[in-house]
Parts: structure tokens; C-alpha cells; sequence
């Protein structure tokens, strides 16, 4: 286990200070709407932010996709997990079995509290969040609940080299926000999916291979995309991953080493193209004739 401090933005939420984000001041933005700076959250009850939890229900009763979720998670603070950290040489060490995998505490050795992050099941790794207080009580009840903006727990995952933020895990519905719309949070910028992104259609053509063996791409969501509630109702977003699907339709009467190899051209163009690796979470390819 890696041994480090908390990320600063986490311990500028601790200690109140002021802090720009990607260049964005922070100073007089309003949580409530009554003059409670993001930085303090002095009035804040600790409950579910009404935006957020509209934009969950419109996801869950199709109403929306998960566009909407991560735009309403843009504006919102969420709450951070940290916990208690033994001093000295003894490390704490803890797991959480929330059905997202192991729990793990980052912090150095003699610091007071640590940060907690998490195991996806795919082993990357995850930063929890939680939108009210009542909810990270029920999954850790020993981890101290720290308010801030979600854009600032974003700089904190990345800084953690975590690729992707859970949001309420462990909750009736838990939204996963991919590596790609962290990113764009951590940023303060619009995200889009790749699925649902116009320009990733041509990258993806400029990278065939030549030969014509792969006579067209097309472009859809990945069996990911959907997650379940805890009540097991199929929603459409907020899944893990993989986030795009690439079916390639193929020349037909290629042999399966014809087959082989050109698809293994294929994926190493793409994992050469920076732009297209940054715009895509995670990939699944299928092959038609």
C-alpha cells in the first residue's frame, strides 16, 4: 500500500482555506443561494442536494442519460470520506466490502486522518463521494464526512491516480463517473460521452488500417453503460464500463489469422491516437461480416 499525505485540495477543505480550481476562483460561489461560500458550507444540512437527486430519478425513470447526472454533479458539493489514521509505524488498515471492492486508506504514517479509496472490480482504482452525510454514515461509519465542491473531489481523484469517482456507493442507486467525465469535472468543462460524441466517428476512421479488411466502424454504447439499482431495475447510465463499443464490419472471406491481424492493427493504431485514449473510458470490440 502506498503511503502518501492527503491531496491538498482535501486538506484545504479541512482547514477552510481558499483555493482555485483549474483556474476558477472559488471565492463567492454560492451553495444555498443565501451567501454560503462553496469553501465553508456554513449552512449546509448535510442532506441530498434537490438537484442531484432529480437528475438521479429523471436517469432512472429514462426521463435522462447520465449527461444530466454529471452536469448537476458540476454545480453540487459532495462529501469525502476520510478516517482516522494510526500514528507512528502502525498504518490502518481496513475493507469495506460494498459490492465495489477493497477499502483502502492513503495517508502518511503519522497524519491524523486518511483519505479512503476503492477497488473497482475491473482493479482500477476509485474515489467514493457521497451526497449526504446519512449516506457515508451507512457505509463507513467511522469515516469523517469532509464538504466539498465535486469539481475539488475530481482534482483529488486524479491526484490519487484514481480513474474513476463512486458516487453513493452502497446507496439505492450508485453512479459511477468514468475516467473521461472526471476529467471534465476536475476541469470544469462540459463532458460528453464517447458514445455520443460526433468527432469520435471520424478519429476512428482515420485510423483504419489500409486494405480495405474493415469495410466501416460503427459506433455505440458499451455494455457497460447501464447500472442497477440496489432494488435490481436496469438503469441507463452510470455504469462502469466498458463505456464504447466499436463493432467492425469486416471484408467478407477473410481467414481467422486475416481476422486476427487486422483487428490487432486496428487497436494499436487506436491506443497510439492520445486524443482518442483520452476521450474514451473503456472499449469493447465486436466483429460482423
Amino acid at each position: 500500500m502506498t503511503e502518501r499525505r492527503l491531496p491538498a485540495h482535501i486538506e484545504a477543505a479541512l482547514t477552510g482555506n481558499v483555493a482555485d480550481s483549474a483556474g476558477r476562483a472559488w471565492e463567492g460561489r454560492d451553495l444555498s443561494g443565501g451567501g454560503n461560500p462553496l469553501h465553508a458550507f456554513d449552512k449546509d444540512d448535510g442532506e441530498v442536494p434537490p438537484a442531484y437527486s432529480a437528475a438521479v430519478r429523471a436517469l432512472v425513470s429514462g426521463a435522462a442519460d447520465e449527461t444530466a447526472v454529471v452536469r448537476a454533479l458540476a454545480e453540487l458539493r459532495v462529501f469525502v470520506p476520510v478516517v482516522a489514521q494510526l500514528g507512528g509505524d502502525h498504518a490502518a488498515s481496513a475493507e469495506h466490502a460494498d459490492g465495489a471492492g477493497h477499502t483502502h486508506h492513503e495517508g502518511d504514517k503519522e497524519a491524523d486522518m486518511a483519505l479512503v479509496t476503492i477497488t473497482a472490480p475491473d482493479g482500477r482504482r476509485a474515489l467514493p463521494v457521497f451526497t449526504s452525510t446519512a449516506q457515508l454514515e451507512r457505509w463507513h461509519s467511522e469515516a469523517r464526512p469532509v464538504a466539498v465542491f465535486a469539481a475539488r473531489a475530481a482534482l483529488a481523484a486524479v491526484a490519487e491516480n484514481a480513474e474513476l469517482m463512486v458516487v453513493d456507493p452502497g446507496a439505492e442507486v450508485t453512479f459511477v463517473v468514468r475516467r473521461p467525465a472526471l476529467w471534465a469535472l476536475a476541469q470544469q468543462r462540459e463532458w460528453a460521452p464517447s458514445y455520443a460524441d460526433p468527432d469520435l466517428a471520424r478519429l476512428v476512421g482515420e485510423v483504419l488500417p489500409p486494405g480495405g479488411r474493415i469495410r466501416r466502424v460503427e459506433l455505440g454504447p458499451g455494455g457497460g453503460i447501464p447500472s442497477r439499482t440496489a432494488g435490481g431495475k436496469v438503469v441507463g447510465g452510470g455504469g462502469a464500463g466498458p463505456e464504447l463499443r466499436l463493432t467492425l464490419v469486416l471484408e467478407a472471406g477473410l481467414s481467422q489469422e486475416d481476422v486476427r491481424s487486422t483487428t490487432a492493427a486496428f487497436q494499436d493504431r487506436l491506443q497510439n491516437l492520445q486524443e482518442f485514449v483520452e476521450r474514451v473510458d473503456s472499449l469493447e470490440i465486436r466483429l460482423t461480416r
